[in-house]
This record gives C-alpha cells, structure tokens and sequence, in this order.
C-alpha cells in the first residue's frame, strides 16, 4: 500500500547505522533486532569483518538491509579510489578533507561513483535484499554524491535514499549550530532534486548518544501521515576491537544498546501513538 493511501498513522522506522563496522558492533545491532525494535540497518561495505557478518544479516528477516556508503573513513573498496587517495596514503582523510576534496575536484566523479557501486555491489552479494542507501558520516549529503546515490538506488533497484535534515533540538553548541545550517542547506538542494526520499530522518541532534529524554522531545513533535526513521548506533564496544578515540567519544554504544534492544522505545511508541514499520511496509510486494 503507498504512503499516501494510510490515513493519519505516525510511523517509524529504527534504524541502525553501521553493520559490519566491527564484530562487536553487528552483534549489538542482531542482538536489538531479536529483542527489541531495531528493523533495519545500513552495512558498511568497508568493514574488515563483513565477509563474517553479511550471512547472519541476510538469515535474520527481521531486520531491512541497506547500504551505509562510506567517504570518509578507513580502507576504500576500489583501487582506482585507493589510488586517488594517494595523498593520504591511500585511505579514507576523513569527513572534512573528504568533502573538500570532492567539492574542489581533486577526485574525479567517476571514481566515486565507481568506489560506491562497488560498496553496493559487495552488500548483495551476501545475499541481502537492499531497500535503502545512506551514508557514513553524511558524506552523501554532498549535492554532487546525493545525485550520484539517486541514480545509483535507480539502477540497483534500491526505493529508499535517506535525506539527513537538520535537527535544531540537539545537544547545543556552535559545532551543531554550523552543522545544523550545512544540513538544512544540503537538504533543501537535494530535495529539489530528482528524490526517491518519503521518510523523514530523525536523531541526528543527538547522534551516538541517544536517550529516552531526546526521544520524547522527537517523538512529541511527530506529525500525523508521516513515516520517520530514527537513526541510531547501538552496539557492544569492545576495547580490544575499537581503539579509535574520537569514535569511542562520539558513541555510547552500550547505552544505546541497552535503550533499543529493551521495550523503552516500544512503550514510548505506544505512548505517543506511533506504529513501528519497515521499509519493507512501504513498497508494494515486498511484506
């Protein structure tokens, strides 16, 4: 049934960003799904341990599969991108270099394009149906990637793309402020493009560290006919896996753990009358 024909529910999506990040990281994300709301969750084709991970996302049906495309950290899947990452020493500079490096050229569109086609195409080779794309760190906010990512999701059969939006309710600050007014920049160009987007992306004003305070404050704004989805990053963190600091100091994986795989947000649902859906709802034969 599409969208518009569902009356005035409000429905969300929880999905779970990071798949195959870490050993770690998949087992939390499994984990939440079996005992909690997680219904989705985007692979990092990147991850060193994906080969271990992708068959026990492709067994578990209650989670939708996607694709979180990755520009900015760690080890790039092609070498033409290895290759133009030179520079770096052939990795992944981060979100800042990255972005400036795409938006002054220094890498060329087909690389890029070539680099995500290849995430892409390594996800379903686990045998998993992908219903959407998103994107590590935003990376594919950038107008020239967003493009990219549409015609992509066109030519994979993927329905969904995730539109990030600004968030001005987050945790304060002039780093938020400048990324809330990039978001909301980004957003209104990508949405005058050619948009395969119908959901609202919601949680990145506290991204890694979601509480069940926050989600009241979301959940309180939901407008009626609407379909949200709530990113989120639980997981394990194992020390003897992830040692990178600034990861360890962005996310709270355990506690977000903790929220998602219990019936916190399942009470919370039912509080402010929101019906917990899956991409899979939204597009017709594929319930």
């Amino acid at each position: 049934m599409e969208m518009s024909d569902r009356n005035n529910d409000i429905r969300l999506i929880v999905n779970a960003d990071d798949y195959g990040y870490y050993r770690s990281i998949s087992r939390g994300i499994l984990d939440a799904a079996r005992t909690g709301v997680v219904n989705a969750t985007g692979i990092m084709a990147t991850g060193q341990c994906l080969d271990e991970v992708l068959p026990q996302l492709a067994a578990d049906t209650r989670l939708d599969a996607g694709v979180h495309l990755n520009l900015t950290y760690g080890e790039p899947a092609t070498v033409a991108m290895s290759q133009a990452l030179a520079e770096w020493g052939g990795s992944f500079p981060g979100k800042y270099k990255m972005a400036l490096a795409i938006l002054f050229g220094k890498i060329r569109p087909g690389i890029i394009e070539q680099e995500l086609s290849t995430q892409i195409e390594r996800c379903l080779h686990g045998g998993n149906t992908l219903l959407f794309l998103n994107s590590h760190q935003h990376i594919h906010m950038l107008p020239a990637v967003y493009k990219m990512t549409v015609l992509l999701a066109k030519r994979f059969s993927i329905p969904f793309v995730r539109n990030t939006t600004a968030e001005w309710s987050g945790i304060p600050g002039v780093s938020a402020v400048i990324r809330n007014a990039i978001l909301h920049a980004l957003g209104t160009t990508n949405v005058a493009a050619d948009d395969p987007c119908r959901v609202t992306c919601i949680g990145i004003g506290r991204s890694g560290k979601l509480d069940p305070d926050y989600l009241r404050k979301l959940f309180a704004r939901f407008q009626p006919g609407n379909v949200y989805e709530l990113m989120c990053h639980p997981g394990y963190f194992d020390p003897a896996e992830i040692g990178d600091k600034q990861l360890i100091a962005y996310h709270a994986w355990d506690a977000e753990q903790t929220l998602f795989a219990g019936d916190e947000v399942r009470e919370l649902c039912r509080e402010y009358g929101i019906q917990l859906t899956r991409y899979r709802d939204l597009v017709p034969n594929q319930s």
